[in-house]
């Protein structure tokens, strides 16, 4: 992409603490900001754009800690069903049955609801990874892609030689591009595989993406069978050792927390929890323990690929749950929010000079939003895909006066035809087991 001069003039700004900043203007420039000043003190030559932002508030872009992006396609195919029919009896049956093409509309589909939501940066954990980097770069978006790896399935070694190969092929392909390798699980990755795992990461100089105690009932099965929790077998076979992002570890035990290292970081994905009756485990008591922010998992379990959502529905859980409507603080969990942006090397989160421009800009003149008390409340609380106008990535606008740079219309249009082919082709048959 083509990076043009654009300031944003007469701007408010919402730091990554919380904190409101009125009438700023931001220059932005080969995609960093380049200057924050007072409204008026940056002159309007030498510059290819001007918004005028007077009455808009600007942050940094959100970040999708843990996605399965391409699962859009199948929003809606897996509802009312316990965690073990989902997976099952539902998605991987169907999964089983997805081609490279399937993959590539179904994340773009899953990008276009991102961007509409002011989504910057998603880590995506999925296969068919040549199809989800390949939409990653025709849309803009920053992706983080840990392609998924069983390490139970019969061709775990040819798997792991081909998503190793991927990864050095593609390391420097973009900017906007990151790679890790993605264990799906303790229990689909048995000891012995998990290790070859992260030998690679080590060897590769990747980071890890992986699935860790999810329910209480993998634990229970972890401890019958190997006689230790899912994050101690992780813990044995290196995986704390390399940055990593655990997704979900929801049922985390007391004992696990000796093993988290300082680049460890917690997806949590709350509306999953929620719709699969999950429960808490420590998690969210011990979140202060915790370095954390916010995914939505897949949209054929949480339904909305939206991280604001997310952090919403984890402090009404949270207040409910803890009995303490004056818990889980807005600005608390604003910061939680914005903390996803530090698991990763894209040097974006923050609204300062040298940072990445990965913005979003909302309009709280809305219905939905106004009048506005606070505006971080009614970001967090009242807004909607609606309300953001406009979605930076690298300085440049992928979503422009509440409109995306895609066709949509082409994209619905082929996302109507896979899942017309979904439907006729059936079931298949998983190769793992939940």
């Amino acid at each position: 992409m083509t990076s043009r001069k654009i300031l944003l003039k007469q701007a408010n700004l919402i730091t990554e603490k919380g904190e409101l900043l009125l009438s700023r203007d931001v220059a932005v420039a080969d995609g960093i900001i380049r200057e924050v000043k007072d409204g008026g003190e940056i002159p309007e030559t030498d510059f290819d754009q001007v918004v005028d932002c007077t009455g808009l508030y600007v942050t940094p872009g959100l970040v999708n800690l843990h996605c399965h992006c391409a699962m859009n396609i199948f929003k809606g195919i897996a509802e009312d069903v316990d965690a073990d029919a989902w997976f099952n009896e539902r998605i991987w049956p169907y999964e089983s049955k997805l081609s490279a093409e399937d993959v590539y509309v179904g994340t773009k589909l899953g990008i276009a609801e991102m961007l509409n939501c002011g989504v910057t940066t998603f880590a995506d954990h999925y296969f068919e990874e040549e199809s989800v980097l390949r939409a990653a770069l025709e849309t803009g978006i920053r992706v983080d892609l840990a392609p998924t790896i069983f390490g139970s399935a019969l061709d775990f070694e040819e798997r792991l030689e081909t998503v190793s190969a991927f990864c050095e092929r593609n390391r420097s392909i973009s900017g906007r591009v990151s790679l890790r390798l993605g264990p799906h699980a303790p229990y689909t990755c048995p000891p012995d595989s998990l290790k070859k795992i992260v030998a690679r990461a080590k060897k590769l100089d990747l980071g890890l993406h992986l699935h860790v105690s999810e329910t209480s009932e993998q634990v229970k099965q972890s401890r019958e069978i190997y006689g230790k929790t899912p994050f101690a077998m992780a813990a044995e076979a290196g995986v704390f050792e390399r940055n990593v992002l655990v997704a979900h570890g929801l049922w985390i035990e007391e004992e696990d927390f000796p093993y988290l290292g300082e680049e460890t970081w917690f997806a949590f994905c709350p509306k999953t929890y929620l719709k699969l009756s999950m429960g808490t485990g420590l998690a969210f008591r011990e979140r202060g323990r915790l370095h954390y922010s916010f995914g939505t998992d897949g949209a054929a379990s949480s339904n909305t690929l939206n991280p604001c959502e997310q952090a919403r529905c984890f402090a009404q859980a949270g207040k409910f749950l803890e009995g303490d409507p004056c818990d889980y603080e807005t600005r608390e969990v604003w910061k939680a929010l914005m903390n996803g942006h530090h698991a990763f090397s894209f040097h974006s989160g923050r609204l300062e000079a040298g940072y990445a421009a990965d913005l979003a800009i909302w309009d709280l003149k809305k219905p939905n939003t106004w009048p506005v008390y606070d505006p971080l409340t009614a970001i967090l609380y009242s807004s909607e895909p609606s309300n953001v106008a406009y979605t930076m990535v690298d300085g440049e606008f992928l979503k422009e006066q509440g409109c995306l740079k895609l066709d949509i219309e082409a994209l619905l249009d082929e996302g109507a035809a896979v899942q017309k082919e979904i439907v006729r082709r059936g079931k298949g048959q998983a190769k793992v087991f939940y």
